[in-house]
C-alpha cells in the first residue's frame, strides 16, 4: 500500500514544483516588465531621433530627398521634410520620456508606415527594420509605458486609480 500511495504522489509533487517553478519565473518576468517597457521605448526612440538629427544635419540633403526619392502622399515635398523631421526628433522625446506614450506611439506608428510606403527603393532588409519597429510601437501602444514613465507619474498623482 505504502508503494502505491507514494507512486501516486510523486508525479503530482513533480507537477506541483513544476508549476511553482512556471510561477516564479513568471512573477520574476512581471518585476523585469517596466525596465523592458523602459528600454524597448528607448530603443525605437533612438532609431527615430537619430534619423531626424541626420536629416537637421544636412537640411539642403533633405529636402532633395523629400523633393526627388521620398513619395509622401497629399503634401508638398517642403512641408513633408519639416512635418517629417519635426515627427522624427519631437515624437521620440515624449516616448522616451513616457509622456503621452501612447499617443506618441500611435502617430510614429503611422509615420513610420509612411516612410516605409513612401520610399520606393526600400531594401527588404529596410522593411524588415520598419516591420520591427512598427511591432515595438504597437507593443508600447497596446501595453502601455511600463512604470517608469512620466505618464504612470501622472496617472497616480491625479486621477485615473483602478478598481
Amino acid at each position: 500500500m505504502q508503494t502505491t500511495a507514494t507512486a501516486s504522489s510523486q508525479p503530482r509533487s513533480l507537477m506541483t514544483r513544476g508549476m511553482r517553478l512556471y510561477a516564479a519565473g513568471v512573477a520574476l518576468l512581471d518585476k523585469a516588465q517596466p525596465v523592458f517597457a523602459l528600454l524597448l521605448r528607448f530603443y525605437v526612440a533612438r532609431v527615430f531621433i537619430t534619423s531626424g538629427m541626420i536629416k537637421l544635419g544636412n537640411w539642403a540633403g533633405t529636402l532633395g530627398l523629400f523633393q526627388n526619392e521620398y513619395h509622401v502622399p497629399l503634401l508638398p515635398p517642403v512641408l513633408a521634410a519639416y512635418l517629417g523631421t519635426a515627427a522624427e526628433v519631437g515624437l521620440p522625446v515624449f516616448l522616451a520620456l513616457g509622456l503621452g506614450t501612447r499617443a506618441a506611439a500611435f502617430a510614429l506608428f503611422v509615420f513610420n508606415i509612411v516612410a516605409a510606403t513612401s520610399y520606393p527603393d526600400l531594401s527588404p532588409a529596410g522593411l524588415k527594420d520598419h516591420i520591427l519597429w512598427g511591432t515595438m510601437l504597437l507593443v508600447t501602444l497596446f501595453y502601455g509605458p511600463g512604470k517608469f514613465a512620466l505618464d504612470e507619474l501622472i496617472k497616480r498623482r491625479y486621477g485615473a486609480h483602478q478598481n
